[in-house]
């Protein structure tokens, strides 16, 4: 990859609680860094800027195509701007 060319958006998959002990949210975390353990901490510092006091983090990757429906379309599309973007959602067990 040149320095032209625009990194690939992250994605980090995990789960996050807002309380210690309290119920847990699935959460998919989207931005770009220049690797993977800059990308883990800046995920886990947006979260905490969010209010989270726990995550847990599973899975970490590139993405290959852009999202076709909400809210991941717009998360990605605020990853490529220079955001962390952050969308949760109900855990299914």
């Amino acid at each position: 990859m040149n320095d032209n060319e625009q990194k690939p958006v992250t994605i980090i998959v995990g789960r996050v609680w807002r309380k210690k002990g309290g119920e847990s949210e699935g959460v998919h975390v989207m931005l770009v860094a220049p690797d993977d353990d800059s990308a883990v901490r800046m995920a886990l510092e947006a979260l905490a800027r969010e209010g989270y006091a726990e995550a847990e983090l599973d899975q970490i990757g590139d993405m290959q195509d852009a999202p076709d429906v909400e809210p991941h379309m717009s998360a990605y599309q605020g990853a490529l701007e220079g955001e962390v973007s952050i969308v949760t959602f109900d855990e299914i067990f």
